[in-house]
């Protein structure tokens, strides 16, 4: 007898009482993040046949190359969100400023802002590689009525109501939570729809991968050095495994079904690190503790950091929870 696999829709009409808001809300928001999905994946899948592979010419705010599907994936998940009627604010990393959007009353109405990644690990579309879109949905905090400001986007971690990742890999998964444990979907290409193959994910609280670009060693922090020395020395359940693929959506997703912890530190080319806080560690970070993982700076909870600017940059260490907590423990020992 065939298994029978729950929509993505159903999947949330029945799990209602896990979001504290409207469960319409909620469904207008991920129908237009699945929408944008569905045709980035497309667009992902004949990027060698047309012409939207390289470089589009110009830079983004962080002064990196914009890939062309970069741009494209920013622009589709930009216009499905704005038609939705429910969010009032979008930030991107591939803006310079946030978005503003006025309900169609011209009222400000819309409730929600929402931070995205449009395409993680773009460096890897030439060579075809898993890249992956990422996701933060908040309430705003000024009153409804009022224009979006700066203020709205500004909130910690903690504060979320849904984040995400979809990730465009050999098969294309929407991966979310909404606070109460992680699900996956996976998109049937040939009707178009997200299926709940993946309920309730959860990281090992051990595990045997750890994924940091191991080409900038001579660079990280000396409490990083010496973790990574731990990871490699043939002890009780050790060497760990190395693993990276440069994609945080690819790399997250091994370690979270496999066991593992992801680093991207700060260095001494990258004084306060290269993850982009909004964007990319407080939805992974709020994925992983729902995921019974932990995020962290290397010393603090990131989902407790207050930030400061939209394009604010962290260290971020991110995976099963005894593992994160020994590298914590490095670093600690290595300041002591």
């Amino acid at each position: 007898m065939t298994k029978q696999y729950k929509t993505l829709g159903e999947f949330i009409i029945e799990n209602q009482d896990s979001f504290k808001y409207s469960s319409g809300e909620l469904s207008r928001l991920l129908n237009g993040l699945r929408l944008a999905a569905k045709v980035v994946n497309h667009e992902v899948n004949k990027a060698g046949l047309v012409d939207i592979l390289g470089e589009a010419g110009d830079q983004n705010i962080q002064g990196e190359n914009q890939q062309k599907l970069d741009v494209l994936a920013n622009e589709k998940f930009i216009q499905t969100l704005k038609k939705r009627e429910i969010v009032c604010g979008i930030a991107s990393e591939e803006e310079d400023d946030f978005i503003s959007i006025n309900s169609f009353d011209n009222q400000h109405q819309n409730k929600y802002v929402v931070l995205i990644d449009p395409l993680d690990g773009s460096s890897n579309i030439d060579v075809n590689v898993s890249v992956g879109t990422i996701f933060s949905i908040y309430r705003r905090v000024t009153p409804v009525g009022t224009p979006v400001t700066i203020e709205d986007f500004l909130q910690p971690g903690v504060n979320q109501i849904a984040a995400g990742y979809i990730i465009y890999g050999t098969s294309t998964m929407l991966v979310y939570t909404t606070g109460d444990g992680v699900n996956g979907f996976t998109l049937n290409p040939a009707l178009g729809t997200f299926y709940l193959s993946h309920p309730n994910m959860s990281f090992p609280e051990n595990g045997n991968i750890y994924s940091v670009n191991e080409g900038n060693y001579v660079h990280f922090p000396q409490g990083v050095k010496d973790y990574i020395k731990y990871c490699q020395k043939e002890e009780d359940d050790r060497p760990y495994t190395s693993r990276y693929i440069g994609s945080l959506v690819s790399d997250f997703h091994r370690n979270m079904i496999k066991g593992g912890i992801y680093m991207y530190p700060k260095s001494s080319v990258a004084s306060e690190g290269k993850l982009r806080l909004l964007y990319e560690c407080n939805p992974m970070a709020f994925i992983a503790e729902q995921a019974n993982g932990l995020a962290s700076d290397g010393k603090n909870r990131i989902m407790e950091v207050k930030p400061t600017e939209l394009h604010q940059r962290v260290p971020f260490f991110c995976g099963s929870r005894n593992m994160v907590e020994k590298a914590e423990e490095f670093m600690k020992n290595a300041n002591a």
